[in-house]
């Protein structure tokens, strides 16, 4: 396995990040809407696995498109050598789309107020924009609210004009990773009148998406021209009604380890961090990991957060501190400097970003986005294990 690290000392912590497996799950993702384009999702640092890196191994892997949310991040990605289709969707009054517009990055309007921004930024670039409409049916979030009419017209205007080319119309399901919920059914229903309402108005979009990971791998109806898988991309299944990453061939990206900083003998009757939420039952050991919630461990995780360490996995004793937690060793050998991980490959025997999720009640998604800029990110590539 290749591994580039920097060579400024041990580290205390850090994320293996997979790109085999991350081109593995683009592969899986191919297979499941085999007649769409793929646009893989990189926003927010490739969901905290790191985006260059991530987004050149999802375009090896087979992925047509890169999708982000924010300019920035479209532009780091430019700076950094990805010269391939691009979208970014979220974008505040006064935004650089100009700066987006000469470096080829499609962007998204959401409502006529910022389509005319898009259209003022062409203008003055001198470049047209090629823009992807989106459209709300029923999320409630972002994109136009129905009847289009306005919206559609003043796009085809501005195709008129010269200054925009609508390639894309798009919109997001509200219930993706429940595939029977009946919202999922509405909605489809409404993108295909938006579509019917947009040919109406004139427009001709090339590229009609609206399938995100769950319907990618379980809603082939909401395929359309591509699919915009973000979290299976990472080898994390977007919910258990979709299946887990076992049935659905997806292998995880991010490997959280550390290493224990000490171990020490602990009498019966010893309260363990803040507040003396967790009392040891019995004379046992405790194991020290300099890792805490300024690095991401979410403060949820006290007496629940699973950790390999020692040959088992253990609940974090007590409270999770700003730099570090602890675990209760039972007695098992080990000794400070040993590895421990706290979530990776369940094939492997770690637990889980899935299973981190259902210990803290949240969602796998948050639990590897907030990894922290203190870990860094070691790439690894099991696609050239010897």
């Amino acid at each position: 396995m290749v591994e580039q690290r920097e060579e400024s000392g041990p580290d205390r912590a850090w994320a293996e990040i997979d790109l085999g497996a991350l081109r593995h799950n683009i592969g899986v993702l191919r297979r499941a809407a085999p007649d769409s384009l793929l646009m893989a999702v990189v926003k927010a640092d490739a969901y905290g696995h790191g985006l260059a890196e991530c987004a050149a191994a999802a375009r090896d892997g087979g992925a047509d498109w890169l999708g982000v949310a924010l300019v920035g991040e479209a532009l780091t990605l430019r700076a950094a050598g990805d010269t391939g289709p691009l979208l970014c969707w979220l974008s505040v009054p006064g935004d650089r789309f100009d700066e987006c517009l000469r470096h080829d990055v499609d962007v998204s309007a959401y409502d006529t107020r910022m389509l005319a921004e898009i259209v003022d930024a062409a203008a003055r670039t001198g470049i047209k924009a090629m823009v992807h409409l989106k459209v709300d049916t029923g999320l409630s979030r972002g994109g136009a609210v129905p009847p289009w009419d306005e919206f559609f017209a003043a796009a085809r205007a501005a195709e008129e004009a010269g200054r925009v080319q609508v390639v894309g119309l798009w919109s997001h399901l509200a219930y993706a990773d429940e595939p029977e919920h009946p919202t999922v059914a509405r909605q489809l229903a409404e993108f295909e009148r938006a579509i019917e309402v947009a040919d109406a108005a004139g427009l001709q979009p090339r590229l009609r998406h609206l399938a995100n990971s769950a319907a990618t791998l379980r809603l082939p109806q909401t395929h359309f021209d591509l699919v915009r898988p973000g979290i299976a991309v990472y080898g994390i299944s977007p919910g258990a009604s979709v299946g887990t990453e076992a049935e659905l061939d997806l292998r995880p990206v991010m490997t959280l380890k550390a290493r224990l900083t000490m171990v020490k003998p602990l009498p019966a009757g010893a309260g363990v961090s803040y507040a003396h939420q967790y009392v040891t039952s019995r004379s046992t050991t405790a194991g020290l990991i300099p890792v805490g919630y300024a690095d991401g461990i979410p403060r949820a995780a006290s007496n629940v957060g699973p950790v390999l360490a020692a040959g088992a996995v253990r609940p974090i004793a007590g409270r999770v501190c700003m730099d570090q937690v602890v675990v209760d060793l039972d007695g098992d050998e080990a000794h400070a400097g040993d590895e421990v991980v706290f979530f990776g490959d369940g094939a492997a025997g770690h637990p889980t970003a899935t299973e981190w999720a259902q210990a803290t009640d949240t969602i796998a998604y948050e639990i590897v986005t907030r990894v922290g800029p203190r870990i860094p990110r070691i790439v690894v590539d099991s696609d050239e294990e010897v």
